[in-house]
């Protein structure tokens, strides 16, 4: 029996000494019929190295900058928050009654616009108070002679400067401030007593999770590409470089989780399949949902003009005035924002040309000969410092830059956080402890700590089970605690 040949196709050598197409792997084809692929004969010189091209692509690290962390042993964090000292309303509505002044509380509300309880009688002015009585134009001293303590809250006074008919010309809408009280020789005692009022606030952790998995064969091979990530892995085998992406990304999502996250009025979650069982999906108050309803919020600082900067900054001073003066704060800002307070210092600096631009020269370590650095990590404007620091998280295009980039209306520019520590009254340990003003709380105990999870199943390594395959899981439970959101500022579009 006779064998015959049958050439193989691919085989063939070029005729002259060319460079071709052919006679180059081309790793992106190579399907069945393509003599294209690992069957060309030249080998090409082969790049290992994995190109960086994004650099450090994660964007932890905010939350450990400005925060701390503390383990909790229950389903949710309360805390409360002191009130205000001193006794200050709006919304008072005021008229005259046979010369005294009659104010009248029915939707009374402090000055942070809590509402004065159901009736405005839980109000703290009591006879013998002296109050100051203001309105868009006027400001007059009062004199309580009575309250009312049941139906409608009203308060009768006499003015000072005894013009009664000044009465009529007061608005509807007054603010009233208790400055003190007088008494008479040999009065009794006071009437009534105020209580201190407290707002208390609480918060529930959610669980995280995330997960790597890669058969047991894939995990024995290498490749051809020499990887790198930031979680430091590095090497031959491409799982590490899937397992470290991962990692770092769930790394990502723990930080992005505070952030963003908002409390669901409920969610039914009957879906088994989704997260492994069934059960509400209470969400958490993140850090934007709780200083959009508890903070402050400015709206004129991204691509401001240096006056405008400048005026919108000493407006939120004022602000901080009006909060609490915590003297050092740090500000966190996407690019756009940075470079506007940017060019406001350097407007106030006498950053202009010529002799103008010299009086930067030796302030901020500039020279005649050299650009001038312009940029500034830290300045003070009144009694306040400000520590100034680019937020990657809202410049990267693949994180909250692509969200801002697309509603341009509610973007998130930039953070002002307080420095420092505020005094609470933690209501699981009964005491008031010094905490900084924000921190997160991660579920622990003795015999389980839920900070940051990770374990390895399967049969690769040290099998614990009949799986052929490596699973990398991670897990974490963990809430944000925003202590005091009327010291924060919230930079928005």
């Amino acid at each position: 029996m006779a064998v015959t040949g049958v050439p193989a196709a691919g085989y063939t050598p070029a005729a002259m000494k060319q460079t071709l197409a052919t006679n180059y792997i081309d790793f992106t084809s190579g399907g069945s019929g393509n003599t294209n692929g690992w069957a060309q004969q030249y080998l090409p010189d082969l790049m290992e190295k994995e190109a960086e091209v994004f650099g450090n692509r994660t964007i932890s690290g905010f939350l450990s900058q400005v925060g701390a962390e503390e383990s909790m042993s229950a389903d949710q964090v309360i805390w409360s928050e002191q009130g205000r000292l001193h006794l200050t309303y709006k919304a008072v509505t005021g008229a005259d009654n046979s010369g005294s002044l009659r104010l009248t509380m029915t939707a009374a509300t402090d000055v942070d616009g809590t509402a004065v309880g159901n009736s405005g009688l839980d109000h703290g002015i009591r006879p013998g108070d002296m109050l100051l009585v203001a309105d868009a134009n006027t400001t007059v001293q009062v004199f309580v002679n009575s309250v009312t303590t049941s139906g409608t809250a009203q308060i009768e006074c006499e003015r000072y400067d005894g013009n009664a008919a000044g009465n009529a010309n007061l608005s509807s809408d007054l603010t009233v401030l208790v400055y003190g009280s007088e008494y008479v020789k040999g009065s009794v005692g006071r009437v009534g007593a105020n209580t201190p009022q407290f707002k208390s606030r609480t918060n529930k952790p959610i669980i995280l999770k995330d997960k790597y998995e890669i058969s047991g064969s894939d995990a024995a091979q290498i490749g051809w590409v020499e990887i790198s990530g930031e979680e430091g892995q590095n090497g031959y085998m491409w799982y590490l470089k899937a397992s470290g992406d991962t990692k770092a990304r769930f790394n990502d999502y723990l930080e992005m989780a505070m952030m963003e996250s908002v409390k669901a009025t409920t969610i039914a979650n009957t879906n088994s399949t989704v997260t492994g069982a069934t059960g509400p999906i209470n969400g958490t108050e993140g850090l934007w949902q709780a200083l959009a309803t508890r903070g402050n919020i400015s709206n004129a600082l991204d691509g401001a003009t240096p006056s405008a900067a400048l005026t919108e900054f000493d407006d939120i001073i004022d602000e901080l005035d009006a909060n609490g003066a915590i003297e050092e704060n740090m500000l966190f800002l996407d690019r756009k924002t940075s470079i506007s307070i940017d060019d406001m210092l350097a407007t106030m600096n006498g950053g202009g040309s010529g002799a103008t631009a010299r009086t930067s020269y030796g302030v901020f370590n500039n020279e005649e000969d050299m650009a001038l650095n312009l940029g500034f990590s830290g300045f003070r404007r009144g009694s306040y410092d400000f520590y100034k620091s680019d937020f990657k998280y809202l410049n990267d295009a693949a994180t909250r830059g692509a969200i801002n980039a697309s509603d341009s209306t509610n973007a998130i520019h930039g953070v002002m956080i307080p420095a420092g520590v505020s005094s609470v009254y933690d209501q699981q340990l009964g005491k008031n402890l010094k905490r900084p003003f924000l921190h997160v709380r991660y579920r622990a105990s003795q015999m389980e700590s839920r900070k940051y999870k990770t374990w390895t199943t399967g049969s690769v390594g040290a099998a614990t089970s009949d799986l052929d395959a490596m699973e990398m899981h991670f897990l974490s439970e963990r809430c944000l605690v925003v202590q005091g959101a009327n010291n924060f500022v919230l930079l928005k579009g």
